[in-house]
């Protein structure tokens, strides 16, 4: 009984790993499918991105990393320098 027991578990957790592999899938077949469609609009992309800081933000989280472009933050490295200032 002991093993039959166990197969029978075996096979339910191996369905579930397809449904979840299957799952995983369709999201990603879905993220692709919305990426391609927000990203030929910079303000699209740019709502999204609120969106997100704000689905974040009501979850009120400790820390929000918040990306920023590495061109802005090069271009005030430089501006900083050429006035003097040193980090």
């Amino acid at each position: 009984m002991r093993s039959m027991a166990a197969e029978a578990e075996a096979v339910r957790r191996a369905r579930a790993a397809v449904i979840h592999a299957e799952g995983e899938k369709n999201a990603s077949r879905w993220m692709s499918e919305a990426a391609e469609i927000i990203s030929g609009n910079k303000i699209s992309v740019q709502l999204r991105y609120l969106q997100t800081l704000h689905q974040v933000a009501s979850r009120r989280n400790s820390t929000i990393v918040i990306p920023y472009p590495t061109e802005v933050a090069k271009k005030l490295v430089k501006k900083f320098s050429q006035m003097g200032w040193s980090s």
